[in-house]
């Protein structure tokens, strides 16, 4: 080799050193708060979509389906029967869908998707059936339309558990309207967590509910600031620039328990996205789409997915 190819060899080398690594960027202007708002009709249709409850089977199935149309390498259900205070059995499905199974680091994507089994707080029809529009459908919409979207975009560098779970609404279907209510399925999950981690846990959970108000104000809680304090920050930040005024950053006055507070426990960083703050529709027979709002389910799909992307 004479000397100028050798120089001009180097320099091509050099040069393919010194670029730096591009990071993946998603198809982010594909998540589309129209077609989750359509996911909700969808869920809608089920409902009373509660444990036991025919729309609770009819629920499993769409998200299975829909999840199947996805990029996902797999999607498992995990059975199990708890028994209730009455001593009758309670038979749960956790539904997680893997992305890339095979990278070792992973980030768990949640949600759940039962809803109570009636609308507690409604003051005229109390006994009536609980839509949950915004209650338990519009994150499971928020994963459906995110999913589509990751089957659109290049690979991220993190593998990606979504998990939708199962009796959050506790053993009685009654979420905060029981006075001993406590989540089923993520703390089962995280007790059989080997069975899907057997070697490394994942880096941490992201747990969304109620994320579809119209007057969207997404505050963290302290549980969340206090296990996963960066990510929380990172959320925000990822958030405030798409649509401010969404992502107050002020706590919430008291941790609020949810299906990420299991991992908490377990030692998982593990932060929750959720609009608290839904009155006077919360757990009434008011709890409809006519309560949704594309924009906001866009703005918290986009986030997620920026966020899923971002080192």
């Amino acid at each position: 080799m004479t000397g100028l190819y050798r120089h001009v060899a180097a320099a091509a080398l050099l040069l393919c050193v010194a670029q730096p690594t591009v990071a993946a960027e998603p198809a982010t202007e594909l998540w589309d708060g129209q077609r989750a708002l359509g996911s909700i009709a969808d869920l809608l249709r089920f409902t009373p979509r509660s444990m036991g409850a025919p729309g609770h089977q009819q629920t499993i199935d769409y998200i299975k389906s829909a999840m199947a149309k996805s990029a996902t390498d797999a999607v498992l259900t995990q059975s199990f029967t708890e028994t209730g205070e009455d001593g009758k059995p309670i038979h749960l499905t956790n539904i997680i869908a893997r992305f890339q199974v095979q990278n070792p680091r992973r980030i768990i994507v949640a949600t759940h998707y039962d809803s109570i089994v009636k609308a507690y707080r409604d003051p005229k029809t109390p006994d009536a059936p609980m839509p949950g529009a915004n209650n338990s459908a519009s994150a499971v919409a928020l994963l459906l339309e995110t999913a589509r979207v990751l089957s659109l975009s290049p690979k991220p560098d993190i593998g990606i558990d979504m998990i939708f779970f199962d009796g959050e609404e506790g053993p009685k279907s009654l979420g905060a309207g029981d006075p001993t209510w406590h989540p089923l399925g993520s703390p089962h999950f995280v007790t059989h967590l080997k069975d899907y981690y057997p070697n490394r846990r994942p880096e941490e959970i992201v747990d969304f509910d109620m994320v579809c108000d119209k007057d969207l104000a997404l505050k963290p809680d302290p549980s969340s600031l206090a296990s996963a304090g960066p990510e929380v920050q990172k959320f925000w930040a990822i958030g405030k620039a798409i649509a401010p005024s969404a992502f107050p950053t002020t706590p919430t006055a008291y941790p609020i328990s949810d299906d990420h507070t299991a991992f908490q426990e377990a030692g998982i960083p593990g932060f929750l996205v959720i609009d608290f703050d839904y009155e006077p529709y919360f757990n009434t027979t008011q709890d409809t789409i006519d309560q949704c709002s594309a924009a906001s389910l866009q703005t918290v799909g986009r986030t997620l997915l920026k966020y899923l992307y971002t080192p």
